[in-house]
């Protein structure tokens, strides 16, 4: 096969040729791959079941709470704690199968320690059912999360992770423009959502008036300098925490109804916290200054 080079000197390029038929000079082939990068179909990892729960700490949580339908475990996998999870799931009745790796349900690279398991349906209670549980617990605090519109999963996994941490074991979700309480939210959450006792309701000014008349303050957590700071403020009482969205914040008509709004004062210019770390650090210093 004849092969080789030719030259175009105005040009100052070379381009290599076979058996007669030109290819690409270097410029040219450098262009195409661009080109082809450009073209390519973006990758997709494969997509995983959100109900379902994976790693050792979760779903002994969840099935301590008896939260779970159906438990897998990786054929082979062993250890004491991994044999904690199958003896407690004997023990309370739920479904557990041994299975090779491709019948786990997650994607390869999923870090599931060897076990996977499937949340149970989220049993959400009324507002006369939630304020009942809470008087009757011992505590003589009564402390309420309120979550207006928080949109994002993880989001809403980090703060009822921080909930449950600081002793706001009841919380109060919006049914529309919320992120629905999924597999994503429960294993953000590390557990604890099984550990809450939530309610959905749709008129949130509604339902603060009706906290009100149950004795409850209200305070809304906002990002102004005109709101008090969280560190001056009185939290005696029973309280609802208001938090709102992501990016908006609380909604204009569920602020006008809170009692206080309440701010966490910012050391500097910058006072963009994350709606998570921010929710933490307010709950926290409720506890706080409770004590």
């Amino acid at each position: 096969m004849l092969r080789g080079l030719f030259s175009d000197k105005n040009k100052k390029k070379c381009t290599l040729w076979v058996a007669g038929t030109a290819r690409l000079s270097f410029p040219e082939q450098m262009a195409q791959k661009k080109k082809n990068k450009k073209n390519r179909e973006p990758f997709s990892p494969p997509e995983t079941d959100d109900d379902l729960l994976w790693g050792i700490n979760p779903v002994h949580e969840a099935l301590a709470a008896r939260s779970l339908s159906e438990i897998l475990v990786l054929k082979g996998k062993g250890g004491p704690r991994i044999q904690e999870i199958v003896d407690l799931a004997r023990t309370v009745g739920v479904r557990l199968r041994f299975v090779e790796q491709n019948r786990l349900g997650v994607s390869p690279g999923c870090r599931h320690q060897g076990v996977v398991a499937r949340r149970a349906q989220t049993v959400f209670l009324s507002l006369e059912q939630l304020l009942a549980d809470l008087t009757a617990e011992a505590s003589t605090t009564s402390r309420l999360l309120v979550l207006d519109s928080i949109q994002d999963p993880r989001n809403l996994g980090s703060i009822l992770r921080s909930a449950l941490a600081a002793g706001f074991r009841h919380v109060i979700l919006t049914r529309e423009r919320s992120a629905p309480v999924s597999g994503t939210v429960a294993r953000t959450s590390a557990g604890a959502l099984a550990h809450l006792k939530l309610c959905q309701v749709v008129n949130l000014v509604e339902t603060l008036k009706e906290l009100q008349q149950q004795g409850f303050w209200s305070y809304g957590a906002v990002p102004s300098e005109e709101a008090a700071s969280i560190y001056e403020s009185d939290f005696s009482g029973k309280v609802a925490l208001v938090i709102g969205s992501e990016g908006k914040g609380i909604r204009p008509l569920v602020k006008k109804s809170c009692d206080h709004l309440i701010t966490i004062p910012m050391q500097s210019d910058f006072d963009s916290l994350n709606v998570s770390v921010a929710a933490a650090v307010i709950m926290f210093e409720i506890v706080r200054s409770q004590q």
